[in-house]
């Protein structure tokens, strides 16, 4: 919206400053956190009030795990309305509004984020750590990725971007036409992402610290691919739309940082399946539209992780009826071996910092 004072210049000329994704991608970040930081007791308050407390499972779920995380119980949840909010509100009023990317992102963030609001409120409402059955939850996510990738391979602003497939270190893309494939491939790492972020968020200020430092990389991607210059110089496809969605990974992690003021340990807020969910398909489809889907797997390494750790302790227990760590998700594994929760949490932002520097460093090997 501000983007549009540019054409003022005439009359004020430091106006002019809003035409750069530069200081609007900063300003973003700066007004999404004050944004979570002015709201979030507010919200905490509200939250509080409507008894929206996060049910912790009981003994007989996670036995030793219930004595760490008891003092948990009822802290509010669904706190990623503020994250929700604090990102729409940044990047509606610091973006550029029609371009087709931000509105994609958008719909991802908020559509995910509904479905997150559901799951959270059926847990409170009954009491208990199950909210929409695992399938219902896995059909709305595909529905709204299959949605996403519908529009991207039909538009015609996207259409022929949307069929390329770009991997690390190759100047060319590594198929031109994925046909019908593309549309599952979206899908997948849309879902695949939002529930990545789902299963790291189990310890007070994990998922956002590490939301930080994602979208972190993500702006310096987008930014970079939505800069023709730039993307000539480095070898990145280009896409002109890319560089607004800077301007929402900013506003993303500088939400994310201003809800960790509330999340850090001991957290007076959870983010819950709302701002989870949301968060990692926002990410998925980022990264989807800058074509760099693959570095996803480093810059959200931690997420990855995460998600691998519970794939192969099922997979194991049921191909072997052996466990292969205490407890999955890893992060609890960690926690049942003597490592504080600060502990957990701190070394895990720090990995996830090394893994996003990693992802960028990609940018000079093609």
């Amino acid at each position: 919206m501000l983007y549009y004072l540019h054409q003022l210049t005439s009359y004020f000329e430091p106006l002019n400053v809003f035409r750069y994704v530069s200081f609007r991608g900063v300003s973003a970040a700066l007004t999404a956190f004050l944004l979570c930081l002015m709201f979030g007791g507010f919200v905490i308050r509200r939250l509080i009030s409507l008894k929206l407390g996060q049910p912790i499972r009981s003994k007989e779920e996670v036995h030793r795990l219930s004595e760490l995380h008891g003092g948990k119980k009822n802290t509010p949840t669904m706190g990623g309305i503020l994250i929700i909010g604090a990102v729409v509100l940044s990047t509606l009023l610091w973006a550029r509004l029609d371009n087709l990317h931000i509105g994609l992102a958008l719909f991802a963030l908020v559509s995910l984020g509904g479905v997150g609001f559901v799951d959270d409120y059926l847990k409170v409402a009954k009491r208990k750590s199950d909210g929409l059955s695992g399938r219902l939850k896995l059909v709305a996510q595909f529905f709204i990725a299959g949605l996403v990738g519908v529009v991207l391979l039909i538009h015609p602003e996207t259409r022929e971007s949307a069929q390329e497939l770009y991997v690390p270190f190759l100047k060319t893309p590594l198929l031109v036409n994925m046909g019908l494939f593309a549309l599952v491939f979206y899908a997948v790492v849309i879902v695949g992402s939002s529930n990545a972020v789902n299963l790291t968020d189990g310890l007070d200020g994990l998922a956002a610290g590490c939301t930080v430092t994602a979208a972190g990389a993500y702006a310096v991607f987008t930014y970079l691919s939505g800069d023709l210059r730039a993307a000539t110089y480095l070898m990145l496809p280009h896409h002109a739309l890319n560089g607004e969605l800077a301007i929402l990974c900013c506003a993303l992690g500088g939400a994310a940082l201003g809800f960790l003021w509330f999340n850090c340990h001991p957290a007076r807020v959870f983010m819950g399946d709302t701002g989870s969910l949301a968060i990692g398909g926002t990410l998925g489809l980022v990264a989807i539209l800058c074509k760099q889907e693959i570095i996803l797997l480093i810059v959200g390494g931690i997420f990855v992780i995460e998600a691998l750790s519970v794939i192969l302790q099922v997979a194991s227990f049921k191909l072997r009826r052996k466990r292969i760590l205490l407890m999955s998700p890893i992060h609890h594994h960690f926690e049942l071996l003597g490592w504080k929760e600060n502990t957990v949490i701190v070394r895990f932002w720090i990995l996830s910092a090394i893994l996003a520097l990693m992802g960028l460093a990609t940018l000079k090997l093609r």
